[in-house]
C-alpha cells in the first residue's frame, strides 16, 4: 500500500499551470513540524520542520488555485511518487512528490469562502 497522510501549513501560494483545455496541475509545498521536547536530564530537542511537495490534478488544482494560500494549514492524503532527472551539470536529482488524492481545509475561511471543505476527486470520474 502506498498512502500517506499530513498535517500542515502551506509554505508558498500554489503554483498553478493550465494544459489542454481547462485542466491544470498545481503545485504546492508543506511544512509539517515535529514539536521539540526536553529529555529528562535536560536535554533540549528542538522542533523539526519538514517539506513535502503536493501535486494537485483536475479538478482538485483548480479548488486550491482559488482557496489555498500561503500559511493556510491543510489536511492531504495521497501517495509517494519517485521521480528523477539530470540537471544542466549532468548531476542526478532525486525528488519525491505526494500525488494527493484527498484534501480538507483546516484554516477558518470568510463565509463567502466554500462551505463543505472537504474535496475527493474520485467523485468528479
Amino acid at each position: 500500500m502506498n498512502k500517506v497522510m499530513l498535517i500542515g501549513n502551506v509554505g508558498m501560494e500554489p503554483e498553478v499551470k493550465y494544459y489542454d483545455t481547462d485542466q491544470c496541475v498545481a503545485k504546492v509545498s508543506l511544512a509539517t513540524t515535529e514539536r521539540g521536547y526536553t529529555m529528562k536530564n535536560g536535554t533540549k530537542v528542538p522542533d523539526r520542520t519538514d517539506w513535502h511537495t503536493l501535486i494537485f490534478y483536475r479538478q482538485m488544482a483548480k479548488i486550491v488555485e482559488q482557496y489555498v494560500h500561503k500559511g493556510d494549514k491543510i489536511y492531504v492524503d495521497g501517495r509517494l511518487h519517485y521521480n528523477s532527472y539530470d540537471d544542466r551539470q549532468g548531476r542526478r536529482h532525486n525528488v519525491v512528490e505526494i500525488v494527493v488524492e484527498n484534501m480538507e481545509l483546516l484554516t477558518p475561511k470568510p463565509k463567502t469562502a466554500v462551505s463543505a471543505s472537504a474535496v475527493n476527486p474520485q467523485q468528479e470520474k
